[in-house]
């Protein structure tokens, strides 16, 4: 081997940058193990240890030393499936930032494409192209975006702007890269919103041009807080309110219309007793006061006062905005009152009338305009801080600029000489209204107060720092694990890994002996390597990237594999030992099948990557770098020892006293048995086809279909069947519950209100989990049973979101993903192997192998005890099965080629069987290697992943069948007449 030296100070300098990147983790994995012990169970105390010993230094090299934080920022970073934290995908809405652009334009074409646009929205197609084709369909040439009253206004002419001389192609490039703006607008408050919320290593990035942002937060683990801070627009507003005698006519008015039509659907509740009432007696003989009489007053349960109209119960806010939206309701408003606007607060407790305290929230009335614009918006805000009130409670102070402060002292000034209030409304959510009682507030500082905790007032006072958003941000998928899930599911992947690597390295030593040792240290080095590169570069540990690390395991050891089977036969042929080893390292010995084999890992790897997210892209990653660092240490590493062995004792061997004769006289007539195969294949893709299309079909998750998932644990086993029932009734929505693992574990999957996006449906959709599984957690609040923390054993452990829009998104993609990598390796075969009939094998094989894996699921996903779900893990384990049929079909394909080039005799049937024959031992050891890893993690791996890993299992076992019993017999059956005679002709002449 040429440049030896060359290649073993590399590998030591590899290895030495290794060591010294994952020296970092080992480091702050054990200061972590300190603060545990040092806190016992309590987190906080954790949290606040790990924090006191930040800047202090832990890490001593003696030429430098690193503080706390600087080995934690250096340390391999893990997965939120590892860690435990919150992963969340927010759509920031195009449609709101196309509706800013055109100020609001009230013009019918740009209106109904909008609507249009939200209506047709496909999978992989953006908002901003749907909306131009919409526009260009409605308009049909009448109208151009560049019309001044759309895109061609004040805000958007001069310089780069667009002027109403442009085409409607001109207008659309200037409106593609405005909205590119607010994307990056949006992604930089976000960004500072997080920075500032102190989670350890957060990661946010844009996803190409979806408008569309990533979040994830490792360790985060209070829910609805990340989630209001995050999808909060943070619009402050500054509104004037009706007070209650001011607007208590028009509610009178309004329940006596509303009685026309709600009488019917209206609960009997007692009438409550509050200045509405005292209206209500003075109607005697228009109004009913009768208890259940009074579609709107039966809903108060609690007294208003001042600007507050009244207290709901929470799930009746969404009646009572139908109510007041209705014309046949807002006619009855006065003259004044006509732009009134009807908002709620934050929900607050109160007692009821036997002393129970319930949850409301307060109805206000504010004093709108024609525009719907408030007195005075937050934009003039310059700073604000959390702080404290007079009374000691939790307030956020703000300082106003000098327009702003302008405002501000005459709108007080107007609130203190009317004996009115100001309500403090942020993203439509009333946070208090107080009144001014001490005249004009000059200066522009102000306090904003009310019902508060100290973790709101640092929120508040961070986003409207931050800025607001520039449109709506909607969460469309997210995920939530818990820390106890995350070490659970470390714990399941060092096992797996530990015990794939341990039956590997025993199978090549029982099987090559002294080689199997040279190939398993090579092995070492790959996986110190593969860590080394993920440490370096920042990459990120999932769980199903430990899957990947542990399927290099197996292929790994496969390059010297095929090194090692050609090295026997350069042996039996008489070779030399160094003969041997020199031919089989070289192009027409192993290494032209290691480089197409790899090749067709690296695409389909490749395309996983592009069209995978989250975890996906992780397992992606993981199994690319591993394909590099075993290629190099398997090629090179492997190739140091067995040179030195050579040089020095030369007694290597690669083979067993046992096994040593395996395969070597083996000659099976593959292509006579063609016809049963071809019969039995057939009928097993046609029966999988029935059960796919017509029978079972396939059971889609939340992935492909919307959804979300809770894993709940119970404190004790649980019926399935009995908490989907209970869960339906209280959805009024098929809900799904599935054992998953223990039998006091369950899945639990609906649909409910999955079209709707928004921080409330999120918080109503784990109220409505908490409230129906309460009676099950008799000593557990829903602050414990939602959010996350460490040493959590019952409630929801794991939690995910998959929005309609970004489901269609990943079904497209994944049937990309598949034709894609279907495509490629076609367009591959045909190129190395100058013939198209070894591309038609290979793909016949690749599809077989897919259906057939489709078809086993469609069969048996419903009486499985684990998963077998179509998601994006399923996806993945498709892709892998393809890379790998193809190593396998690959080697004999290699063979064949080898033989035809060179003096074999016999009929072209003879060559194939030849070549199948003579690499049998190959295709068996790599497929058996690939089999291990596979059961290992099947049995030790975790209960998330099993159904994955399931997929691959079958897949590599059909995979090695198709290889031997379907892509050769296509290759012999397509192959020309004439080309036969030709190979045949050239052999026995020879």
């Amino acid at each position: 081997m040429q440049n030896k030296g060359l290649i073993k100070f590399f590998a030591i300098l590899f290895a030495l940058v290794s060591i010294y990147q994952l020296s970092f983790t080992f480091v702050a994995n054990n200061v972590k193990g300190e603060a545990k012990a040092f806190a016992g169970d309590n987190p906080d105390k954790e949290l606040k240890y790990l924090d006191s010993i930040g800047k202090e230094k832990v890490f001593d090299l003696g030429f430098t030393d690193f503080t706390y934080n600087e080995v934690k920022n250096k340390q391999l970073n893990k997965g939120l499936d590892l860690e435990g934290g919150i992963n969340v995908i927010l759509q920031i809405s195009i449609k709101d930032v196309l509706k800013g652009l055109s100020n609001n334009s009230k013009n019918p074409v740009f209106n109904k494409s909008l609507a249009d646009a939200t209506a047709n929205l496909e999978g992989n197609k953006t908002y901003l192209s749907k909306f131009f084709e919409a526009f260009e369909a409605n308009s049909n040439g009448t109208v151009k975006l560049a019309s001044p009253d759309i895109f061609a206004n004040r805000s958007l002419q001069g310089e780069g702007g667009i002027d109403f001389q442009m085409t409607d192609a001109q207008a659309q490039k200037v409106i593609k890269r405005k909205v590119d703006e607010s994307v990056e607008s949006a992604y930089k408050v976000l960004r500072e919103r997080i920075d500032k919320f102190g989670v350890t290593q957060p990661n946010i990035q844009k996803l190409g041009e979806t408008g569309r942002i990533l979040v994830e937060l490792p360790g985060a683990k209070d829910v609805d807080r990340i989630k209001k801070l995050l999808g909060g627009k943070a619009q402050l507003e500054f509104w004037e309110t009706f007070k209650i005698e001011e607007i208590g006519n028009f509610l009178v008015a309004s329940n006596e219309a509303l009685k026309k039509t709600e009488i019917k659907k209206t609960e009997t509740k007692a009438v409550v007793k509050d200045s509405l009432n005292a209206l209500l007696t003075d109607a005697k003989d228009s109004v009913d006061t009768k208890k259940g009489n009074n579609p709107l007053f039966d809903k108060m349960i609690g007294q208003g006062g001042g600007p507050v109209l009244g207290y709901f119960a929470p799930k009746d806010t969404a009646t009572v905005n139908a109510y007041f939206k209705r014309a046949d309701i807002r006619v009855l408003l006065g003259a004044d009152q006509h732009n009134a606007k009807f908002v709620w607060s934050k929900p607050t407790t109160l007692k009821d009338a036997k002393g129970k305290e319930v949850e409301a929230v307060e109805l206000y009335a504010l004093k709108g305009n024609r525009d719907n614009v408030p007195a005075m918006s937050g934009g003039v805000v310059t700073d604000a801080k959390d702080t404290f009130d007079q009374l000691g409670k939790p307030a956020v102070s703000m300082q106003m600029n000098s327009q702003g402060a302008k405002v501000w002292e005459e709108l007080t000034g107007r609130a203190f000489s009317q004996k009115g209030y100001i309500a403090i409304v942020l993203d439509d959510i009333v946070y208090s209204a107080p009144g001014v009682t001490s005249g004009p507030i000059a200066g522009g500082r102000s306090e904003i107060t009310g019902s508060f905790d100290v973790a709101e007032t640092k929120d508040l006072a961070n986003v409207l720092n931050a800025g607001k958003l520039p449109a709506s941000a909607d969460i469309i998928q997210s995920t939530v694990v818990g820390p106890s899930l995350g070490q659970a599911a470390i714990d399941a992947g060092t096992i797996s890994s530990v015990v794939g690597f341990l039956l590997v390295c025993l199978w090549m030593v029982f099987y090559y002996g002294k080689a199997g040792w040279y190939a398993n240290l090579a092995l070492l080095l790959n996986l110190l390597f593969l860590f080394g590169i993920m440490a370096s570069f920042g990459f990120v540990l999932t769980l199903p990237g430990i899957a990947g690390i542990v399927l290099t395991l197996g292929t790994a050891v496969d390059a010297n594999i095929i090194i090692f089977e050609r090295a026997k036969e350069e042996l039996r042929e008489g070779k030399s030992l160094s003969e041997a080893v020199v031919t089989s390292y070289g192009w027409h010995g192993a290494m032209r099948s290691i480089i197409d084999a790899n090749v067709t890992h690296v695409l389909t790897g490749a395309i996983l990557f592009i069209f995978g997210t989250g975890p996906i892209k992780g397992f992606a990653l993981t199994l690319l770098i591993g394909i590099v660092t075993s290629l190099f240490t398997s090629i090179f590493i492997a190739r140091i020892f067995i040179d030195r062995n050579i040089a020095g004792k030369g007694d290597l061997t690669f083979s067993t006293n046992i096994t040593k004769n395996w395969f070597t006289n083996f000659h099976f007539d593959f292509i006579k048995i063609k016809k049963f195969t071809y019969i039995f294949s057939s009928i097993v893709v046609v029966v999988s086809l029935i059960s796919i299309f017509f029978v079972n079909g396939l059971d889609e998750g939340v992935d492909f279909v919307g959804g979300r998932t809770f894993q709940v644990k119970f404190e004790k086993p649980i019926d399935a069947t009995v908490v989907s029932d209970e869960l339906s009734a209280a959805f009024g929505t098929p809900v799904e519950a599935k054992v998953l693992g223990d039998d006091d574990q369950l899945k639990i999957t609906t649909k409910y209100k999955i079209k709707e996006d928004g921080v409330a449906i999120d918080e109503e959709v784990n109220q409505k989990l908490y409230q129906a599984l309460q009676k099950y957690y008799p000593n557990t609040t829903y602050d414990k049973f939602i959010n996350s923390f460490d040493g959590k054993k019952v409630g929801v452990l794991q939690a995910s979101k998959v929005g309609a829009s970004i489901s269609e998104d990943i079904k497209t993609n994944s049937y990309w993903a598949v034709l894609g990598a279907m495509a490629v390796i076609f367009l591959y075969l045909m190129v190395s192997f100058r013939k198209w009939q070894y591309s038609l094998g290979a793909i016949a094989a690749v599809a077989h192998d897919v259906i057939f894996v489709l078809g086993i699921y469609s069969l048996c996903y419903k009486f499985m005890p684990f998963h077998m779900e179509m998601d994006q893990h399923f996806i993945a384990a498709i892709l892998t099965v393809i890379g790998y049929s193809m190593n396998d079909t690959v080697i004999v394909f290699d063979r064949i080629r080898e033989f035809i080039i060179g003096n074999r005799k016999g009929s072209f049937e003879d060559i194939v069987n030849a070549s199948i024959n003579t690499t049998l031992s190959r295709t068996l050891n790599t497929s058996l290697m690939m089999i291990i890893v596979l059961l290992t993690m099947f049995i030790f791996g975790g209960e998330s992943i099993r159904g994955f890993i399931f997929a691959m299992l079958i897949g590599i076992v059909v995979g090695t069948y198709s290889s031997l019993f379907i892509a050769t017999p296509v290759l012999v059956d397509t192959i020309s007449s004439d080309d036969k005679h030709t190979i045949e002709d050239k052999h026995n002449k020879a």
